[in-house]
This record gives C-alpha cells, structure tokens and sequence, in this order.
C-alpha cells in the first residue's frame, strides 16, 4: 500500500473513532461524574502513550528535558488537557450531546481571533466573514432556531463550550511553538494533568473506584479520544503528502458524531443542529483562506 493511501485509510480511522466520542461521553457521564471520567481517561492514555514511546524505544528520552521543557508541559496540560475537558465533560453532563459536540467545533474561529490578537496575524474580510458565519451557526443551534425569543436552553452549558474552545484555541497556539516530539509532549501533558486531577478527586464527596461500566467507558474514552486516535492522525499526518486536505477530512467527525449520537443516545437531531453545524464547518473552511500564516490543526 502507497504511503498517501495509507495515510488516508489511518486518518479515516482516527476520524471514525472521534466521531463516537460524544456518545461515549454521554453514556459514560450517566454512570460517573466529570472528574472521575476524567481521570481514568487520562490514566489510559498516559499508560498507552506510555507503551508506546516504550516500545519505540525512546521512552528515556522524557527524562532527558530540561527543568523549562517540563514547566511548559505543565503549563500546557493545565490549559488541556486539565481545564479544557473538565469544562467539556461538564457541558457534556448538562446539554443535549448533539449541542455539546456540535458548538465545540467553534474552537478553529475562537483560534481565528486569538491569532489575530496573541500571534498579530492578518485577518482578511474572508476571516472577519468566516467568524460570522460560523457564529451565526452557533446560534442557530443553541436557539434551536427560535430567533424570536433569543433565549438559551441552557446557557451555563453553552458557556462552558465556549470557554472549552478557547482553551483549545490557547492550547493550539501554546503547542505549535513547541518542536518537541509529539508523542512526548502528550505523554507529559497527561502526566500533569491528571496530578492536578489527584487534589479534584480527594476533595470529592464520590468514592474514587467507579463501577464497572464507568470504568469501561472512562477506558475507551482513554484510548479513542486521547490515546490510539492521536497517534493515528498524527502517524496519517507523517505519511501524508497533502496535510491540508488531509486536515479538512477531520470536518467529516461532527456530522459522523450526530449519525452516532442518533443511533446509540436515541436524540432526534434537530433541523438547526444540523444546518448549524454546516455553517460552522463553513466558517472554518472559510477561515483557513482568510488568515495569512495559519497552520493546519495538527498535535
């Protein structure tokens, strides 16, 4: 098999088992708090992250940094994955899944702005339209199309998911100016954060060992959102020779996730989730061409 196709079939793979994500938060939220999910999550990918840097051999090499190296991971994993999916799960636990997953892709218009004011890159009249349409898109979803009453279903979880993306944002850009390997740097940030994890759970009234199902689901959650699906799209990312529309496939994720979410959760997707969600996708593909200097979204 030739590299590009490879690369296509590991990227498709990744994609695939983001998409089932949201279900999987969902289900497992309604057996575990946000924490606890959390932190098993982060337990499973640092012990698979951990094997595989081990069995590449290069496992010590993360003793070989310096002491400003690891303040960086630690600064990055309190951003994400520390803040960033604590705020998530708990929007997760309050809204419906599909309004959760959806206005989470906001992020990349979040990381639009933030460029423009922490990195001083150019927004173009394509990035100022961008940022309109797919906020118009959010909007849409969280009034479910009710523009008359403008009022939110739930507006403490729609807050959360925007903070979400703008940690992400933050995250994005903290990341990209470090050249470290990648698998490394998310085998650290793990680290880190599920310490700062260790004083969330002692301070909690819950017992710290979850049922089994939580557990399980806290599991896969570990190895298909964090662990395995980076090192696939990152592996994809390596072998590709278009990463640009290589990255465009990850829009595909949101629109699998509410085929899953309709299936495994049983919600009826609504009309101006979906519209919603095409608007949003249409920004962000917008935006790629309307900010000069920007990247694509890689680890």
């Amino acid at each position: 098999m030739k590299a590009p196709e490879r690369s296509l079939i590991l990227a498709l793979i990744a994609i695939l088992c983001w998409s089932s994500i949201g279900s999987a938060f969902r289900l497992t939220l309604n057996i575990i708090p946000p924490s606890l999910l959390l932190f098993y999550a982060l337990l499973t990918a640092l012990l698979f992250t951990g094997a595989y840097i081990l069995i590449k051999g290069n496992f010590r090499r993360l003793f070989q940094y310096t002491p400003r190296q690891y303040a960086q991971s630690a600064l990055i994993a309190l951003i994400n994955p520390f803040i960033y999916y604590l705020l998530l799960l708990h929007a997760y636990d309050i809204l419906p899944t599909q309004v959760a997953g959806t206005i989470n892709y906001i992020w990349p218009i979040i990381l639009v702005i933030l460029s423009a004011v922490v990195l001083k890159q150019k927004v173009g009249l394509k990035g100022f339209l961008a940022c309109i349409v797919s906020f118009s898109g959010l909007v849409l979803i969280v009034t479910k199309g009710d523009f008359s009453s403008f009022s939110f279903s739930n507006p403490i979880g729609v807050v959360y998911i925007l903070c979400c993306s703008v940690f992400f944002a933050l995250y994005w850009i903290f990341n990209m100016k470090d050249a470290r390997c990648a698998e490394d740097k998310l085998f650290l940030t793990y680290f880190f954060a599920l310490l700062y994890l260790i004083p969330v759970l002692c301070l909690s009234p819950q017992s710290p060992l979850p049922p089994l199902k939580g557990l399980l689901g806290s599991v896969y959650i570990g190895i298909f959102e964090m662990g395995l699906t980076f090192l696939l799209w990152l592996k994809a990312l390596q072998t590709t020779n278009n990463t640009a529309k290589l990255s465009n496939l990850v829009f595909l994720s949101p629109f699998i996730s509410l085929f899953f979410i309709s299936i495994l959760i049983g919600e009826t997707i609504a009309l101006s989730t979906f519209v919603g969600l095409l608007l949003i996708v249409m920004g962000i593909l917008l935006s790629q061409k309307g900010v000069k200097g920007k990247g694509q979204y890689t680890i």
